[in-house]
């Protein structure tokens, strides 16, 4: 699956469960919670977790909730795309372009 069928298919998902009617503001705040859920996989890998409601994690179930979190990061700015009308795809050369622009070699 590539990038534009999975935003198809989000956005397939999120309107069957009522979630795609959500503004872009209150996305805002679901974005937030999911970077919030994204430091903490990170901080768990790089220095760990010393608390004792929490389980020690393999290596390997670590880097699963590190790529499980990246991924609703990515679904969350997908289903920010659609609401803009934005081409994915395009960030990618949009974010190239701006790097070449303000960095040339």
């Amino acid at each position: 699956m590539n990038l534009t069928e999975h935003e198809k298919w989000l956005i397939n998902f999120y309107k069957q469960r009522n979630w795609y009617q959500y503004s872009p503001f209150i996305r805002l705040n679901y974005l937030s919670e999911e970077t919030g859920e994204l430091s903490r996989a990170i901080r768990a890998i790089e220095i760990g977790r010393d608390h004792p409601g929490d389980k020690q994690l393999s290596s390997i179930k670590k880097r699963d909730n590190l790529q499980e979190e990246l991924a609703d990061i990515l679904d969350q700015l997908l289903i920010f795309c659609s609401k803009y009308n934005i081409d994915p795809n395009c960030l990618l050369s949009a974010s190239e372009n701006k790097l070449k622009k303000r960095f040339p070699e």
